[in-house]
């Protein structure tokens, strides 16, 4: 599906106002926007151990990139550790982030009898599994990533020191030395840039012609859908702003498609509270996006906060529909149908829910 809109209308704030006096404005919503299934299963993960299992529940790491979904859920009773020492001698569960962690982890939980739920993402986990594939084979992998990331520290951490070489930019790509050139495989980080990881790819197809390409896209898909949505929006508007946290990384991606699509001003919020209005001063469209770990309470915040200024006409731009879901782990699933059953019989007319995919 594909969604084109017209050029930006002219200049309407500051020359048609409504009886409160406020001006008008357009506001373009981008669709898909906010929770992906992954995002969404992990929250779920940790919403279903409380209700199983009671509070404490523990999760390594923040189980998405979200400040106000993370205090969410240490107010049902979750607790928040960066790594496992922090945990003392517990039954409870320990449930790994949506992000995934290295093989050490999970290692370390085995020796310590920690009860593990892992929340990481279906399509992060196949990263992890084409990453094993292509060191079997005998080939030298390049990740393409951000340093640092918990998404690419798992990656890394799923082979041995030294057999991952992590590819940041285009110059990163034209610098690479390879051990054995005609050997090597490329995976990258599911919330990347669709257009710079396109760009680095190709420069590694240049430079080393036999490399090995992921057997599917390893960028998800939500990635892809809310990227493309930004760019139907950003040109037709005079600013965007991208409902994300600063350390989310589809959420940095989205700001920067905006900027390069040609919104003059694209800032990442997080929520109403954080708006400085003088980047809004004079505007007549605002275009709103949210990154995939970004519930849609605080877009709703957010264009309320700007109906107190502004007389505001929203209107959503969906370039993608998606249906799909992942399934929780086993030990959760009894809950979770026991959930989605008693919310069918208090709304008996709601629409079926999407197909579980393969976990």
């Amino acid at each position: 599906m594909s969604t084109e809109i017209t050029a930006k209308a002219g200049p309407l704030a500051g020359t048609r106002h409504d009886a409160d006096g406020r001006p008008a404005l357009s506001v373009l919503l981008c669709a898909p926007r906010g929770f992906c299934a992954g995002v969404d299963r992990a929250i779920q993960i940790v919403e279903l151990a409380l209700e199983r299992y009671g509070a404490p529940v523990y999760v390594r790491h923040e189980i998405v990139h979200n400040k106000y979904v993370v205090e969410s859920l240490k107010r049902k009773g979750a607790v928040f550790v960066e790594e496992l020492h922090e945990i003392p001698p517990t039954e409870q569960p320990v449930i790994f982030s949506a992000h995934g962690v290295p093989k050490s982890v999970p290692e370390a939980a085995d020796r310590r009898n920690l009860f593990v739920l892992d929340a990481t993402c279906p399509l992060v986990s196949k990263v992890h599994k084409e990453a094993e594939i292509q060191y079997r084979r005998g080939r030298e992998v390049v990740l393409i990533g951000h340093t640092g990331h918990p998404e690419v520290v798992g990656t890394m951490g799923q082979l041995p020191p030294g057999t991952v070489s992590l590819v940041e930019t285009v110059e990163d790509a034209r610098r690479l030395v390879a051990r054995d050139p005609d050997n090597l495989a490329w995976i990258t980080q599911t919330t990347l840039s669709v257009d710079d990881t396109r760009d680095i790819v190709a420069v590694l197809q240049e430079r080393f012609p036999t490399i090995a390409a992921p057997h599917k896209d390893d960028i998800c898909y939500a990635t892809t859908n809310r990227q493309e949505a930004v760019k139907a929006v950003a040109p037709a508007v005079d600013a965007m702003i991208v409902v994300g946290a600063p350390n989310s990384s589809n959420s940095q991606r989205l700001r920067e498609v905006a900027e390069r699509a040609g919104c003059p001003r694209a800032v990442l919020i997080q929520r109403a509270s954080d708006i400085d209005w003088r980047d809004f001063a004079g505007i007549s469209r605002l275009g709103i996006a949210a990154g995939a770990s970004a519930p849609e309470v605080l877009v709703e915040e957010i264009i309320d906060a700007f109906a107190n200024h502004f007389d505001v006409a929203v209107e959503e731009v969906r370039t993608a529909e998606e249906t799909i879901s992942f399934a929780v782990p086993r030990e959760l699933r009894a809950v979770a149908a026991a959930k989605s059953a008693a919310s069918s019989a208090a709304a008996p007319n709601a629409p079926a829910p999407a197909q579980n995919a393969a976990e």
